[in-house]
């Protein structure tokens, strides 16, 4: 049975032109063949495939994600972007680490998606998912929304703003993030809610566990109309009466690890946080402890 490895890379980046030369050199060094997937390619038109490499920012890992959620296949992310927070390594170790990935030398690790439901003023109802965030945001940039914020079937508040997101813990890291939310650790498994611009008194972001449901719902007096976005690819109307239903997916996204480091260090590698001064625990301090 032939082994195959899905292609997906940053086609505006000239540096993923010879990251990816590496790449299928790696590949077909062992026995795998490299399939790559254009800007159009949609998961019923390729082949079986067993691994996944990405080649560009976290952008376009979240495009891979799309052609890899619901499967079991890993994701290895090199980084062609700036941060590049879902990428496991950079471009000047792509071939030993695939040479790693052909090897089954990797970690699996789940992150947690996102299951959305837009029921429209006709009762329609649309799906979409999200590995990010979803983000809430008014159509007619000289106006805001109103909504009313419901949790587990029962109203919390209700407000105007720009908008708002709904991350996952890999999203809070992103959109969210900016917008004034906490980081979370990625082996939460719930999902955060930051409104944008809200006016209000109470309008701090919000923690929920992976059994809740966080309904939005875009209220008929709202000076604007609305329109979710799902990891900035795939998008959905919300007009006045519209409500929009958030909860955690059991179908997560799979990534290949190489690296065994801590989130911890993820964050002070990715964002350059000073950490001079520390100490830690040494060896005798934990024999001496007690």
């Amino acid at each position: 049975m032939t082994r195959r490895a899905l292609l997906v890379r940053h086609s505006g980046r000239p540096e993923a032109l010879a990251a990816t030369d590496a790449v299928v050199r790696a590949l077909r060094a062992a026995d795998v063949e490299p399939v790559t997937a254009t800007r159009d390619t949609t998961p019923g038109e390729l082949p079986d495939f067993e691994l996944a490499v990405v080649l560009g920012g976290d952008g376009t890992i979240l495009r891979a994600a799309e052609l890899t959620r619901g499967t079991d296949v890993p994701l290895l992310g090199v980084n062609l972007g700036h941060v590049g927070f879902l990428a496991e390594i950079e471009p000047a170790d792509v071939e030993t680490a695939v040479q790693r990935l052909t090897a089954g030398e990797y970690a699996v690790e789940e992150r947690t998606t996102l299951d959305l439901r837009v029921i429209g003023t006709d009762g329609r109802v649309e799906g979409c998912w999200a590995l990010n965030e979803a983000a809430l945001e008014k159509t007619d940039p000289a106006r805001m929304i109103e909504v009313v914020i419901e949790v587990d079937g029962r109203p919390l508040s209700s407000f105007g703003c720009d908008g708002l997101v709904v991350a996952t813990a890999t999203g809070s890291t992103a959109h969210a993030f900016s917008a004034g939310g906490p980081v979370v650790w990625p082996d939460v498994h719930g999902m955060v809610m930051v409104p944008l611009a809200a006016h209000t008194l109470f309008a701090r972001p919000l923690v929920l566990g992976p059994s809740s449901v966080l309904a939005v719902e875009v209220i008929d007096r709202s000076p604007s109309p609305a329109v979710v976005t799902c990891d900035g690819r795939r998008q959905h109307a919300l007009p006045r009466g519209a409500r929009l239903e958030v909860r955690v997916s059991d179908v997560p996204v799979r990534f290949a690890r190489l690296n065994p480091a801590p989130f911890t260090t993820r964050l002070v590698q990715k964002f350059d946080l000073p950490v001079v001064g520390w100490r830690g625990v040494t060896r005798a301090d934990e024999d001496g402890a007690g």
